[in-house]
Formats: structure tokens, sequence, C-alpha cells
């Protein structure tokens, strides 16, 4: 290897000079055409223009949406449950021992920490690890339907 063999990795290609006479091929109009706004110096439309047509950002709805018929479950963990006083556990329990502060459209269960204690739980849902943590310890996990 000398000095004078050594190349670029990649060819590299100038930037196209633009308004350097008729010759290079990109002289007089500068490859802008012929007048109009995208010829003018400054000239072109904004971002988010869709040539007078009322734009995308005009026509969503901007203040978002809202689903009236999603249910909001409050979520109880085991963590939750040991800091329960009674065995038959509910909604009604829990809001009574000041566990969680409402219920919303029901409780479900989620197997976050350990469960010390036999409990018979009664709730919308619960996780497959949770029902079986509970039902491990003699308990039971009962699930209710919402009217």
């Amino acid at each position: 290897m000398k000095l004078d063999e050594l190349k670029p990795a990649q060819a590299k290609t100038a930037k196209t000079r633009v308004g350097r006479g008729m010759g290079s091929g990109l002289g007089k109009t500068s490859g802008r055409g012929h007048k109009g706004q995208k010829a003018r110096s400054g000239g072109g439309v904004r971002r988010g223009f869709e040539g007078g047509q009322t734009p995308l950002y005009r026509r969503l709805p901007k203040r978002g949406f809202t689903n009236k018929f999603a249910k909001n479950y409050t979520e109880v963990t085991l963590t939750m449950l040991n800091k329960s006083t009674v065995t038959d556990v509910t909604a009604e329990s829990l809001i009574k021992d000041k566990i969680i502060s409402k219920e919303n459209d029901g409780i479900v269960v989620i197997a976050t920490g350990k469960l010390d204690k036999k409990l018979n739980v009664k709730a919308v849902r619960f996780t497959k690890s949770a029902k079986e943590q509970i039902e491990a310890l003699g308990g039971k996990a009962e699930v209710i339907k919402l009217a």
C-alpha cells in the first residue's frame, strides 16, 4: 500500500451547483422551471398546505374521544387483600376497610405481592396467577357478573 494508491471507501459525488451557465445543464432557471410560486425566491407552500383543500389537521376532531361504553375497573393487588379485616372480601368490604376509595365498575384482582391468609374473594375478574394463589391457601376466587 502506497500513499498514491489510497482511495475513499465510497465514491463521493460533488454537490450539484446550479445557476452556473447553460452549459452545466442547470443554468438560467436552475431547475425551478418557468414562473409560479415555487420558482420565486422564498416561494413554496407551508407545511401541511394541501392546495386550498381543507387540510387534514383541520378535518380531524380536536378534543379527543371518550368511550362512554368502556368499563373502568379498580385494580386490587394481593398485597392490598392482606390488609383486609374480613375473610369474605367484596368491593364493599374493601371500601369499608379503606383499602380502595371507590369501586367504579367492579374490581379486578391482580397477582402483585404475596397473599398470607385464606380469603374468599368476590370480584369481576382475576388474573390466572392471582386465582391460583388464593386457591392454594384454601380460599375461593368467585367471579361475579355485573348487572
